[in-house]
């Protein structure tokens, strides 16, 4: 089963803030912050079109909950969402049903899912891609770099055990300053 992750940082390599608020996210896409043009979907609808299935973090999960999105805002359709988490064991009333916690393990969760017939995994949140690559889990990686130094933060890539060599790289640059680019992740 193919993982991906899918994420977007600022030039400085985080994620969020250290209380964990990603507004800067609108600030930066904000045509009204200055004189950049507003954020085009950078792809996002053509990935979410190739994958089949979603594992995030516990925090991205509470992140996404304390978002507060409409039914006609919810981003990610009827996909089948597993929120991976050792202490939550229920979904914010506020996400669909197709948000579920998973707290087994992570390969038995891929081939269950692989079983089922799914393909292609979205991982998100910085822990849990972090643990994918260390455990060889993810295939490929596209960060959108968003043009603002936060300066201190929660990084998207936590401590490695080892390096891992990315290859095939892809760049956009966009008309608003927004890069991104993509990885396939060596898997030796």
């Amino acid at each position: 089963m193919k993982c991906s992750a899918y994420i977007a940082m600022s030039v400085d390599g985080f994620i969020a803030t250290a209380d964990g608020s990603v507004d800067w996210l609108d600030t930066a896409a904000n045509p009204e912050s200055g004189s950049r043009p507003a954020f085009e979907d950078g792809g996002f609808a053509h990935y979410l079109g190739s994958v089949d299935c979603m594992i995030m973090g516990r925090k991205c999960m509470e992140k996404i909950a304390s978002f507060n999105l409409s039914p006609q805002q919810w981003p990610y359709g009827d996909m089948p969402i597993f929120a991976i988490s050792r202490t939550v064991t229920e979904v914010p009333e506020n996400l669909p049903d197709t948000v579920r916690i998973y707290s087994g393990d992570i390969s038995a969760l891929l081939a269950t899912l692989e079983q089922n017939g799914h393909k292609h995994a979205y991982v998100d949140g910085g822990g849990t891609i972090t643990s994918f690559l260390q455990q060889g889990l993810i295939d490929e990686v596209c960060v959108t770099q968003v043009p603002v130094l936060l300066g201190d933060g929660l990084p998207l890539f936590g401590p490695l055990r080892e390096k891992i060599a990315l290859f095939d790289a892809e760049t956009t640059a966009y008309s608003n300053d927004f890069v991104q680019w993509k990885y396939k992740v060596s898997k030796s």
